[in-house]
């Protein structure tokens, strides 16, 4: 059997989503699960709904949630020709929550509200390739994967996970060519939503491709494979036919929106090979990733937007490596936030982070109980993996370099604003 994930992107309007049935035909032999992500932009309107929500702005939390309710409805209906009434089950349940006050942390709303997307979608999917006679099961994924209590970025139970698996995905896949779930969420053992971590739908296809044993997974996306580049980024981005599992993670952990970082792991220990393939042109080759060795690859680039530079200075000239960067990781550690570059010198410690602006204030507050603090922003972290001069510096312009690191294989740099 194959592991399947289609994307936002790829059910991100009518045409998109009519077009599923003729991509799953090529495959009307094959037992499939298939992992289906929130429609288009619908994460980033939940998070919205979200933030409204916890500010207590409870009215304009209702309006933004009414927006999405009206979009997803008025497309079952362009599908089916008549309402979808199953959808109304998810609409009540993030309704009652909305209607009451936040007593609990942001992280814990926003996993309870965002995880309605991808259960919105795959019913729609669901009835949809139903009723174009691609027959199919649906399952509520937060039934099957347990995970712990760490909101936003949880952990899966893969004891719990693995039995659940075999006592109700392996008997529908007696029963029925298809299963389709849901990407990038799960649920605690007190049936509380949880989420992966953003993009998390690509792990999610790869833990059931693991627990599974499957033969392959396949990530349908709106290119013909992996780019060297984000096109939208870098205009002379190219696709790469061939990539191995090491490269893979390389490009997740620093910030290649490809797939999720985690992705790769459960793959790689069941030696199950990963395409990457185009839901416009299901026919071309797509990118193969395996665990053989890859030669002449070009140089691979990936743009973090958005960053924050924290810098920390000792105030009585202690140094940093003498507890003072345990003290930081811990920090970290205890706000659930993750630098994507540190470098340290004798007295001094940079931090590169994502710019959240929550995150970003309480970290900069913890850490002046040791260090002088300052904190720059709207920076950008470009990475580049098999570089040479000439990408850099074509790369790099007029920008004003802050900060850089660099191995045989990778150099980092942190540039100023444009």
């Amino acid at each position: 059997m194959k592991v399947f994930k289609f994307g936002g992107a790829s059910v991100s309007t009518l045409e998109r989503i009519q077009n599923l049935p003729t991509i799953l035909e090529q495959y009307k032999s094959e037992k499939l699960l298939i992992v289906v992500s929130a429609m288009g932009k619908t994460t980033n309107a939940l998070e919205k709904v979200v933030e409204a929500f916890f500010e207590g702005k409870k009215e304009e939390a209702l309006q933004l949630f009414e927006n999405l309710k009206h979009q997803h409805s008025q497309l079952a209906e362009q599908l089916l020709g008549k309402p979808l009434d199953q959808l109304i089950d998810f609409y009540t349940e993030i309704e009652w929550l909305l209607h009451d006050k936040p007593v609990r942390g942001f992280d814990y709303y926003y996993d309870q509200v965002v995880c309605v997307g991808e259960l919105l979608s795959t019913c729609i999917v669901s009835h949809y390739l139903n009723h174009s006679g691609v027959h199919n099961q649906w399952v509520d994924v937060r039934d099957v994967l347990r995970t712990d209590n760490n909101f936003r970025d949880a952990n899966i139970d893969w004891t719990f996970s693995k039995n659940k698996v075999k006592d109700t995905i392996e008997p529908l896949l007696q029963k029925s060519s298809i299963v389709l779930t849901q990407g990038f969420i799960g649920a605690t053992d007190e049936n509380e939503s949880t989420t992966l971590g953003r993009e998390g739908s690509d792990y999610t296809a790869a833990v059931f491709a693991n627990l599974l044993d499957a033969e392959c997974q396949t990530i349908w996306k709106d290119v013909q494979g992996v780019m060297n580049a984000d096109p939208k980024l870098y205009s002379k981005a190219q696709w790469i036919q061939e990539l191995n599992y090491n490269e893979m993670i390389e490009m997740a952990y620093y910030g290649a929106q490809v797939i999720h970082p985690k992705t790769i792991k459960p793959l790689q220990n069941k030696g199950i090979p990963l395409y990457v393939k185009s839901f416009i042109h299901p026919k071309e080759e797509g990118t193969y990733i395996h665990n053989a060795r890859i030669e002449n690859l070009p140089p691979i680039i990936v743009y973090k937007e958005n960053q924050a530079l924290v810098q920390l200075s000792s105030r009585d000239f202690s140094f940093v490596g003498e507890g003072l960067t345990a003290k930081v990781y811990n920090i970290f550690e205890s706000l659930k936030f993750k630098p994507n570059l540190t470098q340290n010198a004798a007295i001094s410690m940079l931090c590169v982070v994502d710019n959240q602006s929550d995150k970003v204030e309480n970290f900069a507050l913890r850490t002046s109980d040791f260090f002088d603090v300052q904190v720059q922003k709207d920076l950008t972290l470009l990475t580049i993996r098999h570089y040479n001069d000439t990408i850099l510096q074509e790369l790099c312009g007029t920008r004003s370099v802050l900060l850089k690191q660099q191995t045989p294989e990778t150099i980092q740099v942190l540039l100023d604003k444009v």
